[in-house]
């Protein structure tokens, strides 16, 4: 265990890091913000208007399964 205080250095430093991070975050209310986002995406994506675009984007989706029922 040559290097074993370099590596509580580092994973001390590490954490510190990650800690503060998090605190940012929650100060500035970031996780309130992605929740009211996230939740704006899926009422969203469950809109006619949504699978109407998926399928217009993709038309290609359902070719598949009608040849897997010919065959």
């Amino acid at each position: 265990m040559k290097f074993l205080d370099w590596y509580v250095k580092i994973a001390a430093g590490s954490a510190l890091i990650g800690a503060s991070m998090e605190f940012f975050m929650i100060k500035t209310g970031f996780y309130d913000k992605v929740t009211v986002l996230e939740s704006e995406k899926r009422a969203w994506e469950n809109t006619p208007e949504a699978q109407a675009m998926r399928d217009a984007l993709n038309p290609w989706r359902n070719h598949e399964k009608q040849s897997e029922k010919t065959s």
